[in-house]
């Protein structure tokens, strides 16, 4: 009886080690299978080393190498902007480090958007483009949109002051005079990232030399105002102007010109008087 016990117990073993032997085999042969269509999808999609962020970095941060690395990014997929070169990223080993513009979080591409050029500061200069100037225009609560402005936006700027009218009078008129204009600071701060509320007293805008000038003078003779306009708004604001009169619905007052008949007289005189005798004028 126990020779029997025994011989079953045997065959019992071989049968599972038997089967711990195929589910090995079958598990390696999955795995090896797993791992070569993982290799061949791989080598079909072409990459290319591309820098991104180990750390969140935040505006006038400097750039720094232990701040990036590379990692392989599909090459279809390659946001524009980006780097893939270390000594375009960081040129003469770092010795002018480039500053953040933009808030950016980990693992995200670093784009030439969103740093300065080596060695320039993240302040207004960074952000004009060629041939713009920055002009600094005063605002208070009611003119600066109630703090709601950031830079980034764009604004139309309004002029208000006072014209002479026909009849020699002045009235108060109020005039677009820049559309569309970017903002590229508020007080002292470039910083885009800003989201909260700020009664700012003066706000810094980009402009052509010709706008330069153009606010200058109306910044000079009159009060300015700044209208938001929407970040997906693309339409162009046109010419307006609205003055007290056409604002209260009053016409203007015509001014009519009569003409005084002509009068044609001779002179004689009487002894010692000089009479005008009137008579009919000949042309």
């Amino acid at each position: 009886m126990r020779l029997v016990f025994g011989m079953v117990l045997v065959l019992g073993l071989g049968l599972a080690g038997f089967a711990v032997f195929l589910a090995r085999g079958y598990i390696t042969e999955y795995q090896a299978t797993v791992e070569a269509e993982r290799a061949n999808r791989g080598a079909n999609v072409a990459t290319q080393p591309v820098f991104v962020l180990n750390r969140p970095l935040r505006y006038g941060e400097r750039l720094a190498k232990e701040d990036v690395r590379m990692v392989n990014w599909p090459v279809d997929a390659i946001p524009e902007g980006s780097f893939s070169d270390p000594a375009v990223l960081f040129p003469d080993d770092n010795r002018q480090p480039r500053a953040v513009l933009r808030t950016m979080e980990k693992d995200e591409a670093l784009l030439a958007v969103k740093v300065t050029e080596p060695g320039v500061d993240a302040g207004v200069s960074s952000r004009l483009s060629e041939g713009m100037r920055a002009f600094a225009i005063k605002v208070d609560v009611s003119s600066g949109v109630s703090g709601f402005l950031r830079p980034g936006d764009r604004v139309d700027v309004f002029w208000s002051g006072q014209l002479p009218t026909v009849n020699g009078s002045r009235q108060e008129v109020t005039r677009l005079i820049e559309s569309g204009v970017p903002l590229v600071a508020i007080d002292q701060s470039a910083d885009e990232d800003r989201s909260s509320p700020t009664v700012a007293r003066t706000v810094t805008v980009e402009a052509t030399t010709r706008q330069v000038a153009a606010l200058a003078q109306a910044q000079a003779t009159g009060r300015l105002s700044l209208a938001l306009v929407g970040s997906a708004d693309n339409t162009v604001s046109e010419n307006i102007e609205i003055g007290q009169r056409q604002l209260l619905g009053i016409a203007e007052d015509a001014i009519v010109e009569v003409e005084q008949e002509r009068v044609c007289t001779i002179k004689t005189r009487r002894g010692a008087e000089v009479v005008e005798i009137p008579i009919a004028c000949t042309n």
